[in-house]
């Protein structure tokens, strides 16, 4: 055993042989009241686990556990000194915790209801510790919002942002070249920023590092902020710098040759690069002294603030059950929401369009977007007289929830695990989503989403989970509706002048769908 794990090990045994009475109880109920909400909210914290080890972006999650449990060592002499008390206001902190899980559940939306989870373990501290206990660990309970595994939404962000620095670095250092999108045309060939270069598990690791490094290095909040920004900044710089320098390598020795280098390179190996980096220029700026105690046990036990908000509750039973009786509640509220199901028709079809007639569908490369717990699913092309092509997918669901989320990860225009690579935002549709895609490096299609929900017509997944939840929070049903129009864009911009022109031809977008779906 290493003799940092060997003290911080002796450190906890000899504590617990001389806990006060005080803190024993306080410590076993809240023991107590951790394992039910691990045992209720399970599925959530398998499904977080899963993610910790099975997705790269995550495997840093791994570590938190083990981090939060020094970051408590490291305030436990000076936390002792301070007797815990059941805090009965800090249930509205829980309520509010449970609020946010009852959200995610409802509405299928994976990370509100692992933020609840989550937050609820942290919320129980101040219920049964005390809020002065709680104001000592304010940080490593905030801390616990890095267990949550959140940054996928920036994939798509981090790929423009990454591809617009290397083709800038690219013609920095003399090779020509055309970006579009996030591909990069060279002489030595096409470069695809794909989601797994966007840097986006460095960018959330560097930022969980960086709120660490700023609480346990620094005092001075002007320095602590400048160490975060330093790792917001520095890893999306550097993904930039390396991705350029497999594009510079490339025309030197080849796109394999380089890209092999690359794939050695581009991992925790670079990681560790970047940090070493970043540890070094912010050593000179570190202003905590190494044995200054990390909080001020008599400074809380005095803070009138504190003092004006403490409000203790003599029943420690009391409180235990209203933790209960909101866990209850929550179970109960998205258990209901979750049965409510709109009346779907039993079929529906693609209708006729005013001056565009069906035809066979025989795209240059398969297209099909993914509706997972759709009750109906349709996908036909149409054509004009001027042969202009639009591709139409509609999928209707009766509710949405897990394993039926109209915008859900991997759900939508593009298909996952294939031929297709999203290339960029398309041009502006109203307000449908617009997207480019490219498929074996030479064939784009241009794809608008937009999603309806009673009198909702969007191409946000923002706005479609927030109509959503109004609906499951009011016990109200109503089906949900998916259309995408698309077209293979050859030559270049005559994708969009097709959409547009079918748009035009199916009258008002909403109703249409309406009528089409037989939903309204």
């Amino acid at each position: 055993m290493p003799p940092e794990t060997r003290a911080m090990a002796d450190t906890f045994f000899s504590a617990s042989r001389r806990l006060s009475p005080a803190w024993q109880g306080a410590l076993l109920r809240l023991t107590a009241a951790w394992v039910v909400l691990l045992v209720v909210f399970a599925s959530d914290w398998a499904a977080m686990a899963r993610q910790w080890w099975d997705i790269s972006t995550y495997n840093h999650i791994v570590l938190i556990p083990v981090i939060l449990m020094w970051l408590v060592w490291q305030r436990w002499p000076e936390l002792e000194k301070l007797e815990p008390q059941a805090w009965w206001p800090g249930l509205f902190l829980f309520a509010g915790a449970a609020f946010i899980w009852v959200l995610g559940a409802i509405s299928g939306l994976d990370l509100a209801r692992q933020a609840g989870a989550v937050a609820m373990l942290a919320a129980a501290v101040p219920v049964l510790l005390g809020v002065r206990v709680s104001a000592g660990l304010i940080f490593p309970l905030c801390y616990m919002a890095f267990l949550v595994p959140v940054g996928e939404e920036l994939v798509k962000v981090l790929q423009t942002v990454t591809a617009e620095i290397t083709i800038a670095l690219t013609h920095l250092s003399g090779i020509p070249a055309v970006i579009d999108g996030v591909f990069i045309d060279t002489p030595a060939g096409l470069f695809e920023v794909a989601e797994a270069c966007s840097g986006v598990k460095f960018l959330i690791a560097m930022t969980a590092f960086g709120v660490l490094a700023s609480n346990v290095c620094f005092v001075s909040w002007k320095r602590r902020f400048g160490m975060i920004a330093a790792c917001l900044v520095v890893p999306i710089v550097a993904n930039g710098i390396r991705a350029w320098g497999t594009i510079y390598a490339a025309q030197i020795v080849g796109v394999e040759v380089a890209a092999g280098f690359d794939h050695i390179v581009y991992g925790w190996v670079f990681f560790a690069v970047v940090l070493a980096f970043v540890i070094l220029g912010a050593w000179h700026f570190f202003d905590r002294p190494l044995n200054e105690p990390v909080l001020d046990a008599e400074a809380i036990r005095t803070a009138a603030v504190l003092e004006r908000i403490e409000v203790s509750s003599k029943s420690h039973r009391n409180v235990l059950l209203g933790l209960a009786a909101l866990v209850i509640a929550a179970q109960a509220w998205a258990f209901s929401a979750d049965r409510l199901t709109a009346p779907v028709p039993e079929q529906i079809d693609l209708p006729q369009v005013p001056g565009w007639k069906r035809v066979d569908y025989t795209p240059t490369v398969w297209w099909e977007p993914h509706a997972e717990g759709a009750e109906h699913r349709l996908l036909g092309r149409y054509e004009d007289a001027a042969g202009r092509q639009v591709d139409v997918f509609v999928a209707v669901y009766s509710s949405q929830g897990e394993g039926r989320e109209a915008g859900g990860f991997g759900q939508g225009a593009l298909m996952p695990e294939s031929a297709w690579s999203w290339q960029s935002p398309g041009p502006a549709f109203d307000s449908g989503k617009s997207e480019r895609f490219l498929a074996n490096g030479n064939v784009e299609r241009l794809a608008v989403t937009w999603y309806r929900n009673g009198d909702l017509l969007s191409g946000s997944n923002a706005r479609l989970k927030l109509a959503v939840i109004a609906n499951h929070l009011l016990f109200r049903v109503r089906p949900t509706v998916t259309v995408i129009l698309s077209a293979e864009d050859s030559p270049k911009g005559q994708a969009a002048e097709a959409i547009r022109a079918f748009r035009k031809s199916t009258g008002p977008l909403g109703p249409w769908m309406d009528r089409m779906t037989h939903v309204r």
